[in-house]
């Protein structure tokens, strides 16, 4: 399923936008993408993030950076604190933005160097998170002024600990944004990303990117960071996983349609990427949204 597009509004009186998001039942999986970057800190919450082609676990004090329109969402099975919301304080820039605030200032340059990181989503650590968890939540306290210098702080801040993990693979990125001498492996992805839901050989694969099988999987590595087949198991996922929270489609229809031939691999790949079976998934967020 494609993400929908969010249309983010700026905050009353300042140039960029916040939202203190608080959610009782939980935070409910929401395919979606922007043009803006997106830094978001996550509190009492646990679950499952979403960053592209990453799935991986999130807990409280998730800090997470996005860039322009990287496909994300959270989706929470517990509160950390039973009884208390789950929240989201979530800061939103345009890159017109952050050109305007770094252009001739040497001091930003690693603000900059981070902003590019960002392309591809990047999780911070939680001694960092721990760090800024007070300036970052001062921010949703202050007046305009006060609010953008404390933003431009924290960014500065978060760009000298030099510190991050990547979350999307490069090669997630839509083949149009890309730069560069790629042909070949835009190639290969646009064709992964348009055939992904039925039977993919590397003898097709090969012949697109007009290599051997050994120069596919080498290239494949360096520009992806996986090989061909873990992949593509994530794109079907990442799909099965919106189907479920967003349809009442039955599973095993699911399966057929995100391009498993057993219903029994489905599960097994499933279950390997989200620590969940599709019913168990499925069953959750039915019961997080009554």
């Amino acid at each position: 399923m494609k993400p929908f597009l969010e249309k983010i509004h700026k905050s009353p009186g300042a140039s960029w936008s916040m939202l203190n998001r608080r959610l009782g039942d939980g935070i409910p999986f929401q395919w979606h993408h922007h043009p803006e970057f997106e830094l978001t800190l996550t509190l009492n919450s646990r679950g499952l993030r979403f960053i592209g082609d990453h799935v991986g676990e999130y807990d409280d004090g998730d800090l997470v950076l996005l860039g322009p329109n990287l496909p994300h969402t959270w989706a929470s099975r517990e509160a950390v604190r039973a009884g208390e919301p789950h929240v989201a304080l979530v800061l939103w820039f345009d890159l017109e933005w952050a050109q305007r605030v770094t252009a001739g200032f040497v001091e930003f340059r690693k603000v900059d160097d981070l902003l590019v990181r960002a392309r591809h989503g990047v999780q911070f650590s939680v001694d960092l998170s721990t760090a800024v968890r007070d300036e970052y939540t001062r921010l949703f306290e202050q007046p305009p002024v006060e609010r953008l210098l404390g933003l431009m702080g924290l960014l500065s801040r978060i760009a000298h600990a030099e510190s991050g993990l990547p979350l999307a693979s490069d090669a997630f990125r839509r083949p149009s944004e890309q730069t560069g001498n790629r042909e070949r492996i835009d190639r290969v992805l646009a064709y992964i990303h348009e055939h992904y839901t039925r039977e993919l050989t590397l003898h097709e694969l090969t012949d697109v990117a007009a290599l051997s099988v050994s120069g596919l999987h080498r290239m494949f590595r360096k520009h992806a960071r996986t090989n061909v087949s873990e992949y593509v198991t994530r794109i079907r996922v990442g799909d099965a996983c919106a189907r479920l929270a967003s349809t009442e489609q039955p599973i095993a229809h699911i399966a057929d349609a995100v391009g498993y031939g057993t219903f029994a691999n489905f599960n097994r790949q499933f279950k390997l990427l989200t620590s969940m079976t599709p019913r168990e998934y499925r069953a959750y967020f039915r019961r997080s949204s009554q």
